[in-house]
């Protein structure tokens, strides 16, 4: 009679238990990798003009591309603005 091979023991090193928290990252700078890059911070602001933008010029399809390089322009220039 063949014997079967016990599943290895999983350490808790390798595989986390599902009773252990997930623990947060600590808040850091938002930072890009490389200067054309824009931040997470700043991807964000950009993305709430072009809505507003989008809201504000009737919803209309199609423009987006539009809506978000305006919005683009606006927070940067905000961010320039504020750093002056």
């Amino acid at each position: 009679m063949a014997t079967k091979n016990p599943k290895p023991a999983k350490t808790s090193a390798a595989t986390p238990s599902r009773s252990q928290p997930k623990i947060a990252k600590a808040a850091t700078p938002a930072k890009s990798s490389s200067p054309g890059e824009l931040s997470d911070d700043m991807w964000e602001q950009i993305a709430k003009k072009a809505y507003e933008l989008w809201e504000q010029r009737g919803r209309r399809e199609g423009q987006d591309m539009q809506n978000w390089l305006d919005a683009e322009a606006i927070v940067m220039d905000e961010t320039h603005e504020a750093r002056e």
